[in-house]
């Protein structure tokens, strides 16, 4: 049951689908739970947990890539859910907002909801607040930035999953791959959409629609146009003043992140969150990718 006690502080759970570094997780008392995946080559498969600590790490994921490991992801699925969500009830936790991957890309949030249901029976005042962000990485972390402003200021997880409800689809993406065939294997978009990538310099565009699904909204020649795309984007209807929240996000394509975040600064005079994407979004879409979103006042891809 909610309250407005001074002292109230609801708990704020996500999963790593977030990319939120590991310092900010641990600084900032965010409840974490960690995804896997696997890397495949000549018949070996290693497994990892979604819980980098280091940049290096990091980019050694993409040098992988590089060198011709495959990339392998799962969904959380209902035990994971479970033992998460039990964990918290059990250190007393009540109202919890939680944020899972889009459900544009799996049903992962389905999976959150009966795990927390099933919690419930054990422990009535356990109270699940979940954020389906329909977006991911870096947009799905600014949905948990955003409630963490909430958190800090006293609001109630119910204030906090209502306004994180309402801003999602003014979330604006424009996601440039290298490599369209890592979204292709994953499933995440068409052959058709990668074979238009496969064409000698064009760069489509990427981005999630308000279902949550990624889709191609545009194509361009080379990657200086594709710059230029964001920059132009961005110039027709900048951040939303009441956020000032821009996102920048690569798969170790640091000299395109730096670029983009001093137009950034020059332009808006906002300081962008800039992070190497993680890898199980990673995965899918492959090395040298870069990404800028940021919360506008049109909803997503309406200008």
């Amino acid at each position: 049951m909610e309250t407005h006690d001074q002292n109230y502080k609801f708990t704020l759970s996500t999963d790593s689908t977030c990319d939120l570094y590991h310092d900010f997780v641990a600084e900032n008392d965010i409840k974490f739970v960690s995804l896997t995946f696997m890397l495949e080559k000549d018949g070996k498969i290693k497994e990892y947990l979604d819980n980098f600590t280091e940049y290096s790490q990091y980019v050694d994921f993409y040098n992988k890539l590089r060198d011709g490991w495959m990339p392998k992801t799962s969904k959380l699925n209902y035990e994971s859910h479970y033992t998460h969500f039990l964990k918290l009830a059990q250190e007393g936790a009540k109202d919890v907002v939680h944020f899972t991957i889009s459900s544009g890309l799996a049903n992962t949030w389905e999976n959150a909801e009966q795990a927390a249901a099933d919690v419930k029976k054990d422990y009535p005042d356990f109270q699940l607040y979940l954020v389906d962000p329909l977006t991911a990485t870096v947009g799905q972390g600014a949905l948990v930035r955003i409630a963490l402003q909430c958190r800090n200021e006293g609001k109630t997880a119910k204030e906090t999953q209502e306004l994180c409800l309402n801003t999602r689809l003014h979330i604006q993406h424009f996601i440039v791959a290298d490599d369209l065939q890592f979204l292709k294997r994953g499933g995440r978009i068409s052959a058709a959409a990668a074979a238009v990538g496969g064409v000698l310099r064009v760069k489509p565009i990427i981005s999630f629609d308000k279902e949550g699904k990624l889709g191609v909204i545009d194509k361009v020649m080379g990657v200086r146009k594709a710059i230029s795309y964001i920059k132009q984007k961005l110039e027709k209807e900048g951040p939303d003043p009441t956020f000032n929240h821009v996102f920048i996000v690569h798969t170790d394509n640091e000299p395109v992140a730096e670029e983009l975040t001093a137009f950034v600064r020059e332009k808006f005079h906002i300081e962008p969150f800039v992070q190497i994407m993680g890898p199980v979004i990673g995965a899918h879409v492959g090395p040298g990718a870069f990404a800028l979103g940021y919360i506008s006042k049109s909803e997503r891809n309406e200008f």
